[in-house]
């Protein structure tokens, strides 16, 4: 039975995925802007099988509140044996691009307050010696693209901090998982066309929860998103930068 936190609870693919822990009578702690529906995801967990369910109210952007979320999430648990940091923004890249402001804040949310938080948990982790951490990012870290570049340049940043940071918590029995999601149908991309390569949150919660009970260090959501991944990152810059992508 797993102490888990979950930071960016009421994201459709960490619900899916702690419903699926849930089975296991997992205990948890989850963070979250809506308490609202926070508290609805609690229920719904306790009535699968969940051991407990405690619930916090977060704007990750406070940064000064971490910590405090920190030690209340183990004075909950009394341990913490996974972190899983689920959340995020995808802005239309057109509508921020030329503002400087709203850059900024994708940079505020995606990233600076997703390290904020990955310090704050390794260095708890690295002094127990014991933890695991899984973080969300995106196929669209592997190669900027004109039509995401601000979404995937905050999810390049996360990945290449994520595996310094698998490397240097590895002597420590840290484990650090990063979990890159392809096309998901989720409330976050509803205003997108969807295609053959898109895929549920319930079954990319399958992989994603067995990636972290194996304690993966790298995943792709769904698979074959790696080997597409592959191709974009193979095509010269000369015929790169030309396409629309």
């Amino acid at each position: 039975m797993k102490k888990i936190l979950v930071i960016g609870s009421t994201s459709k693919i960490a619900e899916c995925c702690l419903r699926l822990w849930a089975l296991d009578g997992c205990e948890f702690f989850l963070v979250a802007r809506n308490n609202e529906k926070n508290e609805i995801i609690s229920k719904d967990l306790l009535s699968l099988g969940a051991k407990n369910v405690h619930t916090y109210t977060l704007n990750v952007n406070d940064f000064y509140k971490h910590q405090e979320m920190y030690k209340e999430a183990y004075k909950k648990l009394f341990d913490i044996d996974l972190v899983f940091i689920a959340y995020g923004i995808l802005p239309e890249q057109q509508k921020i691009q030329n503002d400087t402001a709203k850059t900024l804040n994708a940079i505020n949310i995606n990233v600076l307050s997703v390290i904020n938080l990955l310090t704050i948990i390794s260095n708890e982790f690295e002094k127990n010696r014991h933890g695991q951490i899984a973080i969300i990012s995106s196929v669209a870290a592997d190669r900027g693209r004109a039509s995401n570049y601000i979404y995937g340049s905050s999810k390049a940043m996360i990945s290449s901090f994520a595996d310094g940071l698998r490397q240097r918590l590895h002597k420590s029995n840290v484990n650090v998982t990063v979990i890159k999601p392809g096309f998901i149908n989720t409330p976050m991309t509803s205003n997108f066309k969807k295609n053959f390569l898109w895929s549920s949150p319930s079954k990319a919660a399958l992989k994603i929860v067995k990636a972290i009970n194996s304690k993966k260090d790298e995943i792709y959501v769904p698979s074959y998103w790696y080997i597409i991944m592959i191709f974009i990152k193979l095509i010269p810059n000369y015929f790169f930068k030309k396409l629309n992508l």
